[in-house]
């Protein structure tokens, strides 16, 4: 049986990590591509020399030519600008309109078949400016950022209570950024809800450092953003399409009836397999929980407002 295909574009830190935890993973195929000369190449060259050691089988090319990505099963956006100290994601919007309308397009007309998984910020509406620019049924354009923001909300949960991080399971919804809503309810410690092992101003907390983790990050490292758990998060979504194995994950879907969205990517649960957002799953939310995530939506809207300008 042929392996899958991989392509990511952009090859700066997020790339590059999502190509080295692909490989690790034994994905498929993968191919690295960037506009800057060289680089994607001897990336891709420096992770398949390392095969041998770590032990996967894989094809492991760099490139600058859409040609390369053709007939990918998977591919992951994660060209753009990065966050600097005191920037905003929306201060990131003009610029990585421009650049994620331009990729989608190349990447569609290359691998038409694909799923895309945008990593790009400000996230959900760059996932709007993927889907619009790819010509792309809904299903097959989606967003990573709920994998990422639970993936910190329960390591940090996991440091207060001194516990295995693999015994945490959350869920969060809305935008990416600070007004993303965690579901202390729907988070559990080994299915003990997490409401019984810790005190609310703990958790209350730890909501509020997980709503601020990227910008924490990008002002202890000052020259860039995190990459290490965005690319490992964008992996475990291009795992669950390639094997087909119907994840429910929280991540950037389209929603039009559900959660009376109205026609928007936002953060949601998903059950995640080879089509793509397989199915939306809706919550029972209490009604300060439909605040926070009506509050959220609305800025995701206001968002798309002003890329659909840039996009005329």
């Amino acid at each position: 049986m042929a392996r899958k295909k991989i392509s990511i574009i952009g090859a700066g830190n997020v790339g590059a990590t999502c190509a080295h935890w692909a490989a690790s993973k034994a994905l498929g195929d993968i191919v690295l591509l960037d506009i800057v000369e060289g680089m994607p190449q001897g990336k891709a060259l420096d992770l398949y020399e390392a095969s041998p050691i770590e032990g996967f089988d894989a094809r492991i090319v760099g490139t600058n030519d859409y040609a390369d990505t053709a007939d990918s099963d998977v591919v992951i956006i994660t060209s753009g600008l990065p966050r600097k100290p005191g920037m905003s994601r929306d201060d990131l919007l003009a610029a990585n309109t421009r650049i994620v309308a331009e990729v989608s397009a190349k990447v569609a007309a290359a691998s038409p078949d694909a799923v895309l998984i945008v990593v790009s910020n400000p996230l959900d509406a760059m996932v709007y400016v993927a889907w619009k620019a790819s010509g792309f049924p809904t299903r097959r354009v989606v967003g990573q950022a709920g994998i990422l923001d639970t993936a910190r909300f329960r390591a940090f949960l996991a440091e207060a209570m001194g516990c295995s991080v693999a015994d945490i399971q959350a869920m969060l919804l809305g935008g990416h950024g600070d007004d993303m809503v965690p579901l202390p309810r729907y988070t559990t410690v080994s299915g003990i809800p997490v409401t019984q092992l810790l005190p609310k101003e703990t958790i209350d907390a730890i909501v509020a450092r997980t709503r601020t983790g990227g910008g924490e990050i990008v002002s202890l490292l000052k020259t860039g953003s995190a990459y290490y758990a965005p690319a490992a998060a964008a992996v475990q979504m291009a795992e669950a399409v390639l094997r087909d194995r119907k994840r429910i994950l929280p991540c950037a879907a389209y929603c039009q009836r559900e959660y009376n969205v109205g026609g928007y990517f936002v953060g949601v649960p998903v059950l995640l397999g080879a089509g793509g957002v397989e199915k939306v799953v809706e919550l029972e939310l209490t009604a300060e929980e439909w605040a926070a995530f009506n509050g959220s939506v609305q800025h995701v809207k206001e968002l798309v407002g002003q890329v659909e300008r840039l996009l005329g």
